[in-house]
């Protein structure tokens, strides 16, 4: 337990579930819209001005799909991986 004069800026575990898919899906389609808009349209003003939207845009649809389909995901690993020792 942290004493009482030390500041801790972590948020309670409880909150992994839903951190874990918000920085995948921000990593990705960073990466992913950054580089399918740079093969569109080429670098230059053309992709400063486009990329931020359809990153964002992106987003908007990663997120919550990786909440929906993480349970199903988790399944499917499990069937593939043996469980770990106990």
């Amino acid at each position: 337990m942290p004493s009482p004069s030390s500041t801790s800026y972590k948020l309670p575990a409880r909150y992994a579930g839903l951190l874990m898919p918000l920085v995948l899906s921000v990593l990705m389609t960073f990466v992913v819209s950054a580089i399918a808009t740079l093969r569109s349209l080429g670098a230059g003003a053309d992709f400063l001005a486009t990329w931020p939207t359809a990153w964002a845009l992106s987003w908007l649809v990663a997120f919550p799909t990786l909440l929906a389909v993480l349970p199903l995901v988790r399944r499917i690993v499990g069937l593939l991986v043996e469980a770990p020792p106990r």
